[in-house]
C-alpha cells in the first residue's frame, strides 16, 4: 500500500552482539567498532555490499509498518460521501470508486456486447475524432435531448422521491428539533419568564474593563535618575536617603548631572529652528517660510511611496559606486546631491555637492548646483570661490549678480564680470537692463565695440539714440552684421517714425538686394512674421512695404490667388489687420477680374475696416467686376445702412445699367424702396420687374408686398395668377393656404396645401403646413396620418419625425411621444434636432446622460450644443451654460433660435453690457433661420421690423419650461 514511505518507516532490532550489518543495500561498509574481541577471526561478510532485496531483521519477523498518516482515514464502500446533497448514484463511496474505475477501464468484454446497442462503451474512444465524428455525435446528442425532455416528468419525479426519502432516513439537526420547537407554543408567559438568564462566568474586572490611567511623569523624577545613572525605570525607596547617592565607578557624576528642563525646551525650540531653516533656505535664498505651506512642504520631502524608498537606496548604492570609480565626474556629484535634496536630507546634500567642488573644482556646473543648494550668504562665498577657479564663466557671474538683493551690488558685480568677460553679449545685456537710459546709452556703446556681431545690442543702442546718430548706428551695425534683416526692418521703422514714409519702401527693396548679395535665402514665411510684429507696433507703412516686397516671392504663378489669401486669412487670426489688407491691395493689382478676390477684400473690410473704406473698395470692385451683382447690392446696402438713400438708388440703377433683368436687383431695388415706405414706387418696380424680368421669386415677393399692406384679394389674385406659371414653387402654394387661414377659409387653404402637395410631393414645409391645420381644427388623427403619409413620401425627414412626436407630445400621449422619438432616432441617428428634444423628453435625472449620448452622435450640431446650454441654464450652472451658448453662436451664428434663447439668457443673469453685447453680436450676424426666429421675422406683422427688435420679440415669448 505505502511503498513509498515504507523504507523510511522500516524498523529492525539490532542482532546481541552488536556486531550485525544494520546498513540497507547499497550504503557503505561499516567500519568495526574498536572492542576486546577484535583478535577473534573476522566474519567472512563483513564490509561487503548486501544482496539484492534484503531486509535486516526479516529473518526474525521484522517487517516495515504503514500508518494512518500515510494512507487516510479507513472507508467503508458504503460509507457517505462528504456531500450531503450529492444526487444519486453518487452518494457512496464506492459508488464514486466504480465510476472512477469505469472511466479509467472501459471494457470490451463479450459479455458487455448487446445485440442491439452493440458495446457499452466506445470502440474508437482511442482513435482520432474528425469532423464526421463531431456531426454524427451532434445529430446523437439532439436525439438524445428530445427523448430526455419526453421521459423529464417522470424522471423529477422519481429524483424527488427518492430526495425525500433520503431526508427521512437522514434529517438535518434543524428538522431533528423540529418537535420541540413545535411544544415551545405551550409554554406560558410565566413559564418563559422563570427560565433562569445564562450566567457570567467573567470575573468582575474582566466584565467591567477600565481604560488604563497614564499619568505624566514629572521632570524631578527623571532629574533623580540622571543623577544616579541608573538604567532601570522603578523608583528606589531608598533614593531619598542620605549617603547612597555615591556614585559607582564610571558612572555619572552627581554634580554634573543636574537635568534642566528649560534648557531642554531651548533644545526643543532650537531644533524646530534648524528644521524650519533648513526648509526655508531654498534654492532662491528666501528667509521667510509659508506658515501654510510649511507642512506641505515637509510632506514633500518624503517619499510617499514604498517602491520610491528601495529605489532610492538602489540609487544612492550607485551613485556612490559611481563617484568612487570615476571622481572627477561632475554629473555623478551632481545627481547625488540631488537625490539626497529630494529625500530631505538638504544638510547631507550640501555636503556632498561641496565636496564635488573639491574634486571638480573646474566644473562650472558643479559650482552652480553648489550655489543652488546653499543659504544666501553661504552660496555668495560658494560662488566667489568658483569666480576664482573659473574667471571666465559667464553663468557663474550671472548668479552672483542673481543673490544680490540690492541693485548697486548687482552693478558692481557684472561690471567686475564684464572685465574680465568683455565679450559676452549675455552679460552687457543684463548690465544694461539695470541702467538708467543715459548710463546705459553709454554702456551699449562701448558693448558694440566689444560684442560687434551682436544684432540685439546694435537695436537697443539705436532706440536710445537720437534720431541722427540712430541712422548712423545702423549704417554701423549694417557694415558688421551685412547678413541680418532685422536692421534693416528698423531702419525702416525709424524712417516712418519720423515721418520720412518714402525711404520705407527704398529701403526695404534695398534689403531684399542686399541680403540676396551677401547670399542669405529670404524666407517669406519669417518675413511676414516680421511684418506681423511690425502691424502690432503701429508702424503700418514698414509692415506694408515687408508684406509687397516678399508676398511674391517663392510661389508658383498659379498657386498665388489661393496662397494670398490664406496668407490674409492668417494674418487676420494673428491680429495683423494692416497686412491682411496689404496681401488683399497686392492680390487685387494682381487679379483685378476676380469677383472672389474682391468679394474676400470686402468682406474683410466690411468685419474689419470702416464704413468709408469698404464703399471706396465696392467703388473699385464695381468699376473691374460690373456683372457681379452681389458687389452692387452691397455698396446699395452700405449707402442704404448709413441713411444715404438716393445714393443707394443710384447704385441699383448703375447695376440695372450692368445687369438688365437681373432678378437679384429687381428685388434689392423694391426692398429698397418698400423699407423707406415707398410703397407706390415699389409697386410700379414689381410690376415692371413681372412683365420684363418674371420669375417665381418675384411673383413671391409681389404676393408678399401686398399681403403685409393688407390688400389681401390683390394678395390672393397675384398668387393665382403666379400658381398658373410657377405651380411647382411651394412657397406659391404656402402662401395661398396662409392667405386663406388668415380669413378662417380653412377648407380652402387645406385644399391649397393638398394641391400643393400633388405638386410638390417632397416640400416638407407644406406637410407641416396642413398637418398643424389640421391639428388647430381639432382633427387630430387626420393630422397624425398626414405626417405617416409625409414620412412614407420623404423617408429619414427628422422634421417630420420632430412634428410627430411633438403632436402626440401636445396631446398628452408622452409615451406615444417616446416609442416615436426611439423610431425616430432609429432611421436618423444624426440629426441635431432630434437629439435635441430628446434630451427634454427625459425626466430630469436621465437628461444629462441623454445629453452625452446627443454630443457622442453629433458632435458639432448647433442644436444639441443649444440643448446642452439649456440643460446648464435649467440646472442653475450659469457659467456653463453661458460658454456653451457662446460656442453654439460661434459654431451657427445663422440660427436665430440660438440668439433669441441667449439673449433670453442673459437678460435673466446677464449684465447690461452682456445683453447688448449679444444684441450687437446678433445684428451683425443677421440670422435667418431658427424655428422660433422665422415664425415671428416671416409673421406679416413683423415684416418691417429690424434684427434687434425681432431679437426682442421672440426672447420676450420663450418661457423656460424646460
Amino acid at each position: 500500500m505505502a511503498t513509498a514511505k515504507q523504507g523510511s518507516k522500516t524498523v529492525s532490532k539490532p542482532p546481541t552482539g552488536g556486531t550485525g550489518p544494520a546498513s540497507a543495500p547499497g550504503a557503505p561498509p561499516a567500519l568495526p567498532l574498536a572492542s576486546p574481541l577484535m583478535g577473534k577471526k573476522k566474519k567472512p561478510f563483513l564490509g561487503m555490499p548486501a544482496p539484492l532485496g534484503y531486509v535486516p531483521g526479516l529473518g526474525r519477523g521484522a517487517t516495515g509498518f504503514t500508518t494512518r498518516s500515510d494512507i487516510g482515514p479507513a472507508r467503508d464502500a458504503n460509507d457517505p460521501v462528504d456531500d450531503r446533497h450529492a444526487p444519486p448514484g453518487k452518494r457512496t463511496v464506492g459508488d464514486q470508486m466504480k465510476k472512477s474505475q469505469e472511466e479509467d477501464e472501459e471494457d470490451l468484454n463479450d459479455t458487455n456486447y448487446d445485440e442491439f446497442n452493440g458495446y457499452a462503451g466506445s470502440l474508437f474512444s482511442s482513435g482520432p475524432y474528425e469532423k464526421d465524428d463531431e456531426e454524427a455525435d451532434a445529430i446523437y446528442a439532439a436525439l438524445d435531448k428530445r427523448m430526455d425532455e419526453r421521459r423529464k416528468e417522470r424522471r423529477e419525479l422519481r429524483e424527488k422521491e427518492e430526495i425525500e426519502k433520503y431526508r427521512m432516513e437522514r434529517p438535518k439537526i434543524q428538522q431533528q428539533f423540529s418537535d420541540l420547537k413545535r411544544k415551545l407554543s405551550e409554554v406560558s408567559e410565566e413559564e418563559w419568564l422563570s427560565i433562569p438568564e445564562v450566567g457570567d462566568a467573567r470575573n468582575k474586572r474582566q466584565r467591567n474593563p477600565r481604560h488604563e490611567k497614564l499619568t505624566p511623569v514629572p521632570d524631578s523624577f527623571f532629574s533623580k535618575h540622571l543623577q544616579t545613572g541608573e538604567n532601570h525605570t522603578t523608583v528606589d525607596p531608598l533614593q531619598g536617603l542620605g549617603g547612597l547617592n555615591t556614585p559607582y565607578p564610571g558612572s555619572m557624576t552627581p554634580g554634573t548631572g543636574d537635568l534642566d528642563m528649560r534648557k531642554i525646551g531651548q533644545a526643543r525650540n532650537t531644533l524646530m529652528d534648524m528644521r524650519l531653516s533648513q526648509v526655508s533656505d531654498s534654492v532662491s535664498g528666501q528667509t521667510v517660510v509659508d506658515p501654510k505651506g510649511y507642512l506641505t512642504d515637509l510632506n514633500s520631502m518624503i517619499p510617499t511611496h514604498g517602491g520610491d524608498i528601495s529605489d532610492i537606496k538602489k540609487a544612492r548604492l550607485l551613485l556612490k559606486s559611481v563617484r568612487e570609480t570615476n571622481p572627477h565626474h561632475p554629473p555623478a556629484w551632481i545627481a547625488s546631491a540631488r537625490l539626497e535634496e529630494v529625500t530631505g536630507k538638504l544638510q547631507v546634500a550640501r555636503n556632498l555637492i561641496m565636496k564635488g567642488t573639491e574634486m571638480c573644482p573646474k566644473s562650472e556646473d558643479v559650482w552652480l548646483e553648489a550655489a543652488r543648494l546653499q543659504p544666501g550668504d553661504t552660496a555668495k562665498a560658494v560662488v566667489a570661490q568658483a569666480v576664482r577657479h573659473l574667471p571666465q564663466s559667464v553663468r557663474i557671474y550671472i548668479r552672483a549678480a542673481e543673490l544680490e538683493t540690492d541693485v548697486r551690488a548687482k552693478k558692481r558685480v557684472l561690471r567686475k564680470a564684464l572685465e574680465n568677460v568683455s565679450k559676452s553679449v549675455r552679460l552687457w545685456k543684463t548690465a544694461v537692463e539695470l541702467e538708467e537710459p543715459e548710463d546705459a546709452r553709454i554702456m551699449l556703446s562701448r558693448a558694440v565695440e566689444c560684442c560687434p556681431t551682436s544684432v540685439e545690442l546694435w537695436l537697443a543702442l539705436a532706440r536710445l539714440e537720437t534720431y541722427e546718430n540712430a541712422r548712423r548706428v545702423l549704417n554701423k551695425a549694417r557694415e558688421n552684421i551685412p547678413t541680418d534683416r532685422h536692421i534693416w526692418i528698423t531702419a525702416a521703422k525709424l524712417e516712418e517714425a519720423n515721418s520720412n514714409t518714402q525711404m520705407v519702401e527704398k529701403i526695404i527693396d534695398r534689403a531684399i538686394t542686399s541680403l540676396r548679395a551677401n547670399g542669405v535665402e529670404i524666407n517669406r514665411e519669417q518675413w511676414i512674421q516680421d511684418a506681423e510684429e511690425c502691424d502690432k507696433a503701429g508702424s503700418v507703412a514698414t509692415c506694408q512695404a515687408v508684406i509687397r516686397a516678399v508676398i511674391g516671392i517663392g510661389i508658383e504663378e498659379e498657386d498665388r490667388k489661393h496662397t494670398w489669401m490664406e496668407d490674409a486669412d492668417s494674418c487676420v487670426a494673428h491680429g495683423a489687420l494692416e497686412c491682411a489688407r496689404a496681401i488683399y491691395a497686392h492680390a487685387l493689382q494682381v487679379f483685378p477680374s476676380k469677383k472672389s478676390v474682391w468679394l474676400r477684400a470686402a468682406y474683410f473690410e466690411k468685419n474689419h475696416g470702416t464704413r468709408e473704406s469698404l464703399e471706396a473698395l465696392l467703388q473699385r470692385a464695381v468699376a473691374h467686376c460690373p456683372k457681379a451683382e452681389v458687389l452692387w447690392l452691397m455698396g446699395a446696402k452700405s449707402k442704404w445702412l448709413a441713411g444715404d438713400v438716393p445714393a443707394a438708388r443710384s447704385i441699383l440703377a448703375l447695376a440695372f445699367q450692368a445687369n438688365p433683368n437681373s432678378e437679384e436687383i429687381w428685388l434689392a431695388a423694391v426692398k429698397l424702396e418698400s423699407e423707406n415706405n415707398e410703397y407706390e414706387r415699389a409697386r410700379r418696380l414689381l410690376a415692371k420687374a413681372r412683365s420684363s424680368a418674371p420669375t417665381a421669386r418675384v411673383f413671391m415677393k409681389s404676393v408678399k408686398l401686398e399681403w403685409v399692406l393688407g390688400n389681401i384679394e390683390a394678395a390672393h389674385d397675384l398668387c393665382t395668377e403666379a400658381l398658373k406659371h410657377y405651380e411647382d414653387f411651394p412657397k406659391l402654394w404656402m402662401m395661398r393656404g396662409q392667405i386663406e387661414e388668415q380669413c378662417e377659409n380653412m377648407d380652402k387653404a387645406r385644399e391649397a396645401y393638398n394641391q400643393g402637395l400633388k405638386k410638390c410631393p417632397h416640400s416638407v414645409p407644406l406637410w407641416l403646413n396642413l398637418s398643424r391645420l389640421e391639428e388647430r381644427v381639432g382633427q387630430l388623427t387626420r393630422a397624425r396620418a398626414i405626417l405617416e403619409k409625409s414620412r412614407l413620401k420623404n423617408p429619414q425627414g427628422p422634421e417630420l419625425w420632430l412634428e410627430s412626436v411633438r403632436l402626440e407630445f401636445r396631446a398628452g400621449l408622452k409615451n406615444i411621444a417616446n416609442t416615436l422619438m426611439a423610431k425616430a432616432l432609429q432611421e436618423c441617428p444624426n440629426s441635431g434636432i432630434l437629439w435635441a428634444e430628446a434630451v427634454f423628453l427625459e425626466a430630469r435625472p436621465q437628461r444629462k446622460t441623454k445629453s452625452v449620448d446627443a454630443l457622442k452622435k453629433c458632435e458639432h450640431d448647433p442644436h444639441v450644443l443649444l440643448a446642452v446650454a439649456k440643460l446648464f441654464w435649467s440646472e442653475r450652472k450659469i457659467t456653463k451654460a453661458r460658454e456653451w451658448f457662446l460656442r453654439t453662436v460661434k459654431i451657427e451664428p445663422d440660427l436665430g433660435d440660438a440668439w433669441a434663447l441667449f439673449y433670453k439668457f442673459e437678460l435673466q443673469h446677464g449684465t447690461e453690457e452682456q445683453q447688448e453685447e449679444v444684441r450687437k453680436r446678433c445684428e451683425n450676424a443677421e440670422p435667418r433661420h431658427g424655428e422660433l426666429w422665422c415664425a415671428e421675422s416671416k409673421h406679416v406683422l413683423n415684416w418691417q421690423k429690424n434684427i434687434g427688435e425681432i431679437l426682442t420679440l421672440v426672447a420676450s415669448k420663450i418661457k423656460n419650461t424646460f
